[in-house]
């Protein structure tokens, strides 16, 4: 089996270091949060103290970490003397980012990773932290072709579907569209659902309506965002994440950066991200991106 470098540990890329090591792969982890590295030991997990030696005999690095600028500095380096991965690597590692950020970073390392003869995909993930525990995810790959099927081999141990959507920084794109369509059909379906509470309709009676009619959405099937609909749902657990609203602020960011660069039309994008600012200022950004139902309530 492979031996893997694994660098970001918080709510996403904790529960798929579980999942690489459940498949019989070796994993060497490493996190600037050394406690979140060490909780991994009990599991089987190789802790490692610093980037250069968490990569020491690794055939495959994945990172997941919070924004282009730290995906940047630890493959690339930092301007304080931070050593990147690029050249900490061996010659013949495979390189795989699952952040979400902006595709101009992804683009920029995959290039910086060729001019060392080293493959390197973008593979943001689509299924929050219930699919990363499952092992479940929606990988969505920018890459070679070569680069692609070798991503296979090791996200098939974390995720269930496995997309190839194009060249260097596609995968990130793909997300950026995603969810900037999940943004706005969530703040559709809590709109919809306060406004049928609102005029004397039982949530759940609504909720079964739209299921069955022309509004039926992903967020009505597995995600209601009304507290006691759905007893699986956040909303039900007082919207504990999940995905939380500042990280739906930050890919709605993401998908307007994106629309600048490409005079692309969002205004409902646009307002989804005005929504959520408006949500997380009001001390929600730590809560699951569904509590935005909580914005629309006005009794």
């Amino acid at each position: 089996m492979k031996t893997i470098a694994f660098i970001g540990l918080g709510n996403m890329g904790t529960p798929m270091v579980k999942n690489l090591l459940t498949a019989g792969c070796t994993v060497q982890v490493f996190d600037i949060n050394a406690q979140a590295a060490q909780a991994l030991a009990v599991d089987g997990a190789v802790v490692a103290a610093n980037l250069d030696e968490v990569v020491q005999g690794a055939d495959t690095v994945i990172t997941m970490l919070p924004a282009g600028e730290h995906v940047r500095a630890v493959y690339l380096g930092d301007h304080h003397g931070g050593v990147g991965l690029l050249n900490l690597v061996a010659a013949d590692t495979f390189l795989i980012d699952s952040s979400t950020i902006d595709p101009d970073s992804a683009r920029l390392v995959a290039a910086e990773a060729d001019k060392k003869g080293l493959t390197f995909v973008d593979a943001p993930v689509s299924g929050g932290v219930a699919g990363a525990q499952a092992g479940t995810l929606t990988f969505i790959v920018g890459g070679s072709d070569q680069g692609f099927q070798q991503a296979q081999q090791v996200l098939k141990h974390v995720g269930k579907n496995i997309f190839h959507a194009g060249k260097a920084g596609d995968g990130q794109m793909a997300k950026i569209c995603n969810n900037l369509m999940l943004g706005i059909l969530m703040a559709g379906t809590c709109e919809a659902l306060n406004l049928g509470i609102d005029n004397g309709l039982d949530p759940k009676v609504l909720s079964d309506i739209m299921l069955q009619s022309s509004g039926r959405n992903w967020a009505l099937e597995l995600y209601n965002p009304c507290p006691q609909v759905m007893p699986t749902a956040p909303a039900s657990n007082q919207y504990q994440p999940g995905f939380m609203g500042k990280l739906m602020l930050k890919d709605l960011g993401l998908g307007a950066d994106a629309a600048l660069k490409s005079d692309s039309a969002i205004p409902m994008g646009s307002l989804a991200r005005n929504l959520y600012a408006f949500h997380n200022a009001r001390g929600h950004e730590a809560l699951d991106f569904s509590s935005l139902f909580e914005f629309y309530k006005s009794k």
